[in-house]
């Protein structure tokens, strides 16, 4: 299968946004492209985020999305991949790998020390693709998260 990726700019922001519901979707929230795609638009505006699609067959199939942290110990800019999605339809082609790729060249490209992720334990694709792509699983951490009511 022949594709391209290339970084998303407004004027992608259509295709994005559908991409980015059938993402949510995945991870079993309620379909709301439009306000996913004011949540994208406003990412791009304030350059907030990077994303990458992944282009086959003249339209959006997938998509990377970064964003900018600073890792402590490192003293160096990182990016967090927080969100990475392949339209079912064309996966198990190679563009998840070529769409980490790129987040990996834009590390390159950027100065920055690497990329972090992570994934719900149940993710099986992901938890298998993340160290056939040198992620290395890191167990001497715990995630908490807090959110405000």
């Amino acid at each position: 299968m022949d594709f391209k990726i290339k970084k998303a700019t407004l004027e992608d922001l259509e295709e994005t946004a559908v991409l980015f519901n059938l993402y949510r979707i995945f991870y079993r929230q309620e379909s709301d492209v439009e306000r996913g795609k004011a949540f994208l638009k406003a990412r791009l505006l304030h350059n907030e985020s990077d994303i990458f699609l992944a282009v086959a067959d003249g339209k959006a199939v997938g998509f990377v999305q970064l964003y900018k942290l600073f890792h402590y110990t490192k003293l160096e800019k990182q990016w967090l991949l927080s969100d990475l999605f392949v339209h079912p339809d064309y996966r198990g082609k190679g563009i998840s790998i070529a769409l980490i790729d790129r987040s990996k060249q834009w590390c390159e490209e950027t100065d920055a020390c690497g990329l972090m992720l992570e994934t719900e334990k149940t993710n099986d694709i992901g938890n298998q693709l993340y160290p056939r792509c040198g992620f290395e699983y890191d167990g001497l951490h715990n995630y908490y998260h807090w959110w405000k009511k």
